[in-house]
C-alpha cells in the first residue's frame, strides 16, 4: 500500500513550492474542496509524512559557510548517549546511525576552519566517541530534495 496518492503528492509539491499558501488557495489551485485539502493535510500529519512547515534557511547567509561531515566510531551500545550529547552541540545539524565503516554520520556547520576545529574538538570530546574522520564539503551539486519522488507519485 502506497503512503501517498497522486492528490497527496500534488498537494505536497504545491506546499514545497509555496509553503505559505493557505488551505483555501491550495484547494483552488488543486481544483478540490477546502475540506478535502484540510483532511489530506491532517492525515499526512497524523501519518508522520508531513512534519511541519519550517522555513528554508541558507546557513551560509547566516554566517555558517562551511559544511563538514564526520564518520564517528563509538563504543558499543552507546549510540543513544552519544547522539544525545551530539544534539547539545549547536553546530551539529543531523546525525544518522549507519552501517559499514563507522557508527554515526554527522553533518555539521561552522563559520570557518578555526571554528570547525572547535566544533570537531567538541565532537571528539563527547564520551564514548572513539574515532572520527571528517570531510569538508566543497559544494552541494544535489541539495536535499524530495521533489522527484513527489513528482513520480503525482504522475501515478
Amino acid at each position: 500500500m502506497s503512503n501517498l496518492d497522486a492528490l497527496d503528492a500534488r498537494l505536497l509539491l504545491l506546499l514545497t513550492d509555496s509553503p505559505r499558501l493557505g488551505v483555501l488557495e491550495c484547494a483552488r489551485r488543486l481544483g478540490v474542496a477546502r475540506g478535502t485539502v484540510q483532511a489530506r493535510l491532517d492525515r499526512l500529519s497524523e501519518r508522520g509524512i508531513l512534519g511541519g512547515f519550517p522555513p528554508e534557511l541558507d546557513l551560509a547567509a547566516m554566517g555558517y559557510g562551511l559544511t563538514a561531515f564526520a564518520v564517528l566510531e563509538i563504543a558499543q551500545g552507546r549510540r543513544a548517549e552519544v547522539a544525545e550529547a551530539l544534539s547539545a552541540i549547536e553546530e551539529v545539524c543531523e546525525v544518522h546511525a549507519t552501517t559499514g565503516q563507522g557508527d554515526l554520520f554527522v553533518r555539521m556547520v561552522a563559520r570557518g576552519n578555526d571554528d570547525l576545529q572547535r566544533v570537531i574538538d567538541e565532537v571528539v570530546g563527547v564520551p564514548d566517541v572513539l574515532r572520527t574522520s571528517t570531510s569538508i564539503a566543497l559544494s552541494t551539486p544535489v541539495p536535499p530534495r524530495v521533489r522527484p519522488l513527489l513528482e513520480r507519485t503525482a504522475r501515478g
